[in-house]
């Protein structure tokens, strides 16, 4: 769920909306005492934003605000060193009329304008700069990941379309499997020279990948993200790889009032049409951070096992605190229960799995926030 706190003063004299885009910026401003918008169009580049805030009348009492989207943080960031208060803005939460039709960049700079100054738009919590770091590698590594399996596919079918078939295993892409990939030599010299310049590919799709699980590996155990990684790593089904994701994605779970707002930003709850007595629930509204919900999803397949407890063959850091540890076999004993129950009760695996996600997320928010542990699941252990 976006963070709704506005970082603009109190005594604000002018309200600013940018509408940035790659090569230019549309900047509206409106006094505090009302009026109509004053719009000028300026170029997206250090120098002409620090004469625009000048031209303001400089950074006292000037509230900017702009739409997140495809060009960052960077400019936020620079406004905070010219000493402007900045807000930015969830795209998604801002409010649409259903007549409008026409969409320019100096209409859309003077809605926001007009909708920052009536406090109607809805503001999301900014990245630190290693947290965004941390998100661009961690994003990489699932790039990597997919470019790995189309390579593997493409191999893989060229083989098929030349008659060589693998009958030695039923999995694919095993050890074995490999070397009898490597062994094959095709008729067509023209055809051979293909399938090895994939495998070149994958080779080094391999490689970059060792590379960074390597480094996020490194990552996972120095600070500040060591605590967090090994607390995120007891709950069953994340490992380095999800908890760095999650931190990366998520951020400081703090900043969340409630378990249900996480919720929300994951895009894990249930979209709801009602009016009068009628009452509709469709899906998962999937309007949150995909990323970190297809973590989740990802882990929440692990609680259709029974709880167990185990050891871990590598320790990340420093024992983990003994509340963590109850929580995370409370979500083992508590989740394990929900998802054979919807199972049980003709619910699809699927349907199950992301409302395991969704009370995975909970016990998440409960553990990163220290909240109080409840005993009442104890006496199921």
């Amino acid at each position: 769920m976006p963070d709704v706190s506005s970082t603009a003063p109190a005594g604000v004299r002018l309200w600013v909306a940018l509408d940035v885009h790659k090569h230019s910026i549309v900047a509206a401003t409106l006094p505090a005492a009302g009026g109509s918008p004053v719009l000028q169009r300026i170029e997206n580049s250090e120098r002409a934003i620090r004469r625009l805030v000048e031209r303001l009348g400089g950074p006292e009492g000037l509230a900017v605000a702009y739409e997140a989207g495809p060009c960052g943080y960077d400019l936020l960031r620079l406004l905070g060193r010219v000493g402007v208060a900045c807000d930015v803005i969830a795209p998604s939460l801002v409010p649409v009329r259903a007549g409008d039709r026409v969409k320019t960049d100096r209409r859309d700079a003077s809605k926001l304008v007009r909708l920052y100054r009536a406090g109607e738009l809805s503001f999301v919590a900014p990245p630190t700069a290693a947290q965004e770091g941390l998100r661009d590698l961690v994003r990489c590594a699932d790039d990597l990941r997919c470019a790995r399996t189309a390579a593997r596919h493409r191999v893989a079918k060229q083989l098929l379309r030349h008659g060589r078939i693998y009958r030695a295993g039923k999995k694919s892409w095993t050890r074995q499997h490999i070397e009898w990939v490597r062994r094959q030599r095709l008729e067509d010299s023209n055809a051979q020279r293909a399938l090895e310049h994939m495998l070149c590919h994958l080779d080094a799709v391999d490689a970059q990948l060792a590379a960074i699980e390597h480094e996020l590996a490194a990552i996972a155990t120095s600070d500040p993200w060591r605590d967090p990684v090994a607390w995120l790593c007891s709950f069953r089904g994340i490992g380095i790889r999800t908890a760095l994701g999650l931190l990366a994605e998520v951020g400081d779970f703090r900043r969340f009032g409630s378990a249900r707002e996480l919720m929300s930003f994951l895009g894990l709850t249930v979209a709801e049409y009602s009016s009068g007595d009628r009452q509709h629930r469709g899906h998962l509204t999937k309007t949150g951070n995909r990323h970190a919900r297809r973590l989740l999803i990802e882990a929440a397949w692990h609680y259709r096992h029974p709880p167990r407890r185990r050891t871990r063959t590598a320790p990340l850091a420093d024992p983990v605190p003994p509340a963590i540890s109850a929580r995370a076999w409370q979500a083992q004993i508590r989740l394990h229960h929900r998802h054979r129950h919807l199972t049980g009760h003709g619910k699809r695996s699927t349907v199950a799995t992301a409302a395991v996600a969704r009370e995975l997320a909970g016990f998440l928010w409960a553990a990163m926030t220290h909240q109080p542990l409840r005993q009442q699941l104890t006496a199921a252990t």
